[in-house]
């Protein structure tokens, strides 16, 4: 998973509590070192919007990127130019073609004279040494090493900007395993470095392993590493190609082969990001192979593995009606929670949606899942089919129970709360007390302190309290 988050927390068309609201991507939007700027607004409770403004797709921290201007700001030209100058200086100093120049002398350099900075976080050749010479380094890379540039490069790990968690090699070979066993050749890797690796490793050393993969990723330190028909720098916020023109026509290249067919999306998007940014890139990237001239693709959707939280499905299944949410649990290398093994809510939570259909994905049964015949397909041990729903109901691996009042399934620690009228935590606080006082309604005070209770009960519910703080002092003697 790499890149940033768009504007910081989840949004949506019309939030009930107020809140940030997404408009979009608008054209001629001013903008920032990553790309286009998107264009949110602030409500209230009561759905009343505030000014619209402006703010950067990829960063959710203003400190790491700051751009920030209202939507009906009159912005001079001195700032302007100021600005384009900012944004060309935010840019990396090479090129994706200088880099790729640089790894081919580089790979020609004898084993001894291969050296890797661990600050710089970039291939050294021997006439830069002596300006790194303060740095720690990595010396003797060898080509394995460089097949393998995520295990190279350290994970972009600020949760605000760039959280970078890397699959894996279970859940990546699991990955493509999939992919091949589905009939696909090429995948379209946004935000999947490590699967775009294995994808290129496997390739360069079996003659007949014919998938080929594009890897578009924010993260440009990976265009050292790979040719420009290899690796696009992209940002999946905004569908922004930093390459322009070339980079969005390498990637057309690549969706047009073989007419379109056998071709898959495979993302694993931060997941802080919004979703209705993502969803928004992700279908014009469907729209890119659409355009696929003999095709015929005009009634179809592009194959995709969108991999996210579970706890997300009802905003995919939003912007994505056809997709399906698979039991597979994908965990992550570097990532403390995300990892395979454990059990109850400490799993990962992380699943493959999928517009295929659910009983083309065969899940491993060796690590637990099974095959659901009424479901046509495959859950995981724990999800047991609900008679009642007439479904695999579970979403986290364990077994969720049935509440008759809810009319649905529910996690098993749940219990059904009658002020709420719904299922949730036994300790959780009730909405209603959000709406003040559980005897008046009145906000401002609580029960105890009612002005509608008669003086007499509160004086009753007084002298009560004092008894028993009495009695515990006497059983503490």
């Amino acid at each position: 998973m790499a890149a940033g988050g768009a504007g910081g927390q989840e949004g949506g068309r019309c939030p009930r509590s107020g809140g940030l609201v997404l408009l979009g991507l608008v054209p001629g939007a001013p903008r920032c070192p990553h790309g286009p700027a998107l264009l949110f607004v602030k409500t209230n409770q009561r759905g009343e919007e505030g000014r619209r403004f402006y703010a950067c797709s990829a960063c959710r921290d203003r400190k790491d990127c700051h751009f920030f201007q209202w939507e009906d700001e009159k912005v001079s030209e001195t700032s302007l130019s100021a600005r384009e100058e900012y944004n060309r200086n935010h840019q990396p100093s090479l090129t994706h073609r200088q880099n790729v120049e640089r790894y081919k002398d580089f790979v020609l350099l004898p084993l001894s004279k291969r050296r890797f900075c661990q600050e710089c976080q970039q291939l050294l050749l021997p006439a830069e040494w002596e300006k790194h010479s303060a740095h720690q380094f990595l010396c003797d890379i060898s080509t394995a090493q460089l097949k393998s540039p995520s295990q190279l490069l350290y994970p972009l790990e600020n949760k605000k900007t760039n959280a970078q968690y890397l699959f894996a090699d279970r859940s990546c070979q699991f990955l493509l395993d999939l992919i091949t066993d589905l009939g696909f050749r090429r995948v379209l890797s946004v935000g999947t470095p490590r699967l775009h690796e294995m994808i290129q490793s496997k390739a360069s050393q079996e003659e007949d392993f014919r998938v080929r993969s594009l890897l578009l990723d924010i993260d440009f330190r990976y265009s050292q590493f790979y040719t420009e028909d290899e690796f696009c720098h992209y940002n999946m916020f905004n569908h922004y190609f930093f390459g322009g023109e070339a980079a969005r026509e390498t990637c057309r290249k690549f969706l047009y082969q073989d007419n379109g067919e056998r071709v898959i999306m495979v993302t694993d998007p931060p997941f802080g990001g919004l979703v209705e940014a993502l969803a928004s890139s992700f279908k014009k990237l469907m729209a890119m192979w659409k355009e696929t001239e003999k095709g015929g693709h005009k009634n179809q959707e592009m194959p995709m593995f969108w991999i996210f939280p579970y706890f997300f499905e009802s905003r995919i299944l939003e912007f994505f009606p056809s997709f399906s949410m698979m039991d597979y649990q994908v965990d992550y290398d570097n990532h403390a929670l995300y990892k395979h093994g454990k059990t109850g809510r400490r799993q990962s939570p992380v699943r493959i949606f999928t517009n295929l259909t659910p009983s083309m994905i065969v899940l491993p049964v060796e690590e637990g899942y099974r095959f659901c015949a009424v479901c046509q397909r495959y859950v995981s041990s724990g999800n047991q089919h609900c008679e009642i729903c007439n479904s695999c109901t579970s979403k986290d691996g364990r077994r969720w129970k049935h509440c008759v009042l809810c009319k649905k399934c529910v996690k098993p620690s749940w219990f059904h709360c009658n002020n709420c009228n719904c299922c949730a935590l036994q300790n959780h606080t009730c909405e209603k007390t959000d709406g003040g006082c559980f005897v008046c309604g009145k906000a401002g005070h609580k029960r105890s302190t009612c002005p509608s209770l008669s003086r007499t009960r509160r004086l009753c519910q007084a002298d009560k309290k004092q008894r028993q703080r009495t009695l515990k002092r006497v059983n503490m003697l």
